[in-house]
């Protein structure tokens, strides 16, 4: 199969594409002929080597993949070759070949194409899992998300306001507040030139957010526990902002608001939270969404595998809207 390979870590400089042996699928595994993967946030730290693979999953960059069934391992049922899939996984995905837990593997949404597929498993089951099934966001709710024109932020935004939640968002510049506006944002939030919590608290007269999700950490820890609601909950998410930092607790108790810390990667395949359940929580209550058009995959750019370093640099400069898709 032909794979990106990494020689060291550092800059996209060290990515490149090679040929390397076809995996096998093991008992409950399928494989699949990828069509087209997705460049994350997690997939430039582990080009940097802050972000390595869990035990037992492949060293290749990529958490994503469209595709079709090339194989089922022993014990594997609900699929057969040929089928065309979207999968959640743990690594491998920057590759014409991967294998993945039977469970992680998802139908493509009526209406949309295979190749563009790839970009809703990562966004989906992040989005879904943090915002719904940990924090419980319910309609009339206020939600808040940090950086609304990634492709997180996106995603996040159209779910939230398809579920009829009041959303807010953040942005860096008058464009991508506009785009977040388009897909259905009610208030936009310039982190350059406003103060977050001030506008979030006037836009829900004094309350504040219900649900905040959050990809900075520690810069941002302590104001996000101040622009929640009463019984508010923050999901933490990333650490772009750093990882360590000082909260106030009685700012906490004094509205019983709650935090969490979350990863999709690590989580086992099986359990009550572990991955396939995500998967198939997302294909029940996702899905019908984005097959009836109130939730849609938001791609800026498409590049085949060979281009990799190139969208590695554009991650890296943050200056697209939505995802960056790498086909085979």
């Amino acid at each position: 199969m032909r794979a990106v390979v990494t020689e060291g870590s550092g800059g996209p400089e060290v990515l490149s594409v090679a040929e390397l042996p076809d995996p096998e699928p093991g008992p409950g595994e399928v494989l699949l002929d990828v069509a087209a993967t997705a460049v994350n946030r997690a997939d430039t730290l582990q080009r940097q080597g802050f972000y390595p693979p869990p035990p037992g999953a492949s060293d290749i960059i990529g958490l994503e993949c469209s595709g079709t069934v090339a194989a089922l391992g022993e014990g594997v049922e609900g699929w057969s070759v040929g089928d065309e899939v979207c999968a959640l996984l743990a690594g491998g995905g920057y590759a014409s070949k991967v294998v993945v837990p039977a469970g992680q593997v998802m139908p493509v949404p009526d209406g949309v194409d295979l190749e563009t597929a790839a970009a809703l498993p990562e966004v989906a089951c992040t989005v879904w899992s943090n915002v719904w099934m940990t924090a419980g966001l319910r309609p009339g709710e206020s939600f808040l998300v940090h950086g609304g024109a990634g492709g997180i932020g996106t995603f996040a935004i159209q779910l939230a306001h398809a579920l009829d939640a009041f959303v807010l968002t953040t942005g860096g510049t008058a464009d991508k507040l506009a785009y977040c506006a388009d897909l259905g944002a009610d208030v936009t939030i310039s982190y350059r030139d406003q103060d977050f919590v001030e506008v979030a608290r006037e836009a829900t007269e004094g309350r504040g957010a219900d649900v905040v999700l959050d990809n900075m950490g520690a810069k941002y820890l302590q104001r996000n526990v101040d622009v929640l609601a009463d019984g508010g909950r923050l999901v933490v998410i990333g650490m772009q902002g750093g990882v360590k930092a000082e909260l106030n607790l009685a700012s906490m108790l004094n509205k019983r608001a709650s935090v969490a810390a979350t990863s999709l990667r690590g989580r086992k395949v099986e359990g009550p939270m572990g991955k396939a359940a995500i998967c198939a929580s997302v294909v029940e209550h996702v899905w019908p969404l984005v097959a009836d058009g109130r939730v849609r995959p938001v791609v800026e750019q498409r590049m085949t595998l060979d281009d990799v370093a190139e969208a590695h640099r554009t991650m890296d400069a943050g200056s697209h809207t939505g995802k960056i898709l790498l086909t085979l």
